[in-house]
């Protein structure tokens, strides 16, 4: 099973996805990687109700990722926000 495909919106765009994620101090690469990972495990936001994921990026920051999904065949998805968060033995 290969992965989805990540859509991102240009990055000119000031009210796209990468420029969103940016504001947060997180690029495209970082997002990808924790969005990726099937070892992380999928749950649902509660302010939005759209899936998310939690990770650590590979430059060592934890995130979460939340996304919609647009496709399923190819599956494609739309990275909505992500932004760091306290990992989960600091959450409550």
């Amino acid at each position: 099973m290969s992965d989805p495909i990540v859509v991102w919106d240009e990055v000119d765009d000031p009210d796209g996805n990468t420029a969103h994620v940016a504001e947060h101090g997180l690029t495209q690469d970082e997002v990808e990687y924790v969005l990726l990972d099937s070892t992380n495990s999928v749950g649902t936001s509660r302010t939005s109700g759209r899936p998310c994921r939690f990770g650590w990026t590979d430059t060592g920051k934890h995130i979460i990722v939340i996304w919609e999904e647009l496709h399923d065949d190819p599956e494609m998805i739309y990275p909505m926000t992500a932004y760091e968060v306290p990992p989960p033995a600091y959450r409550r």
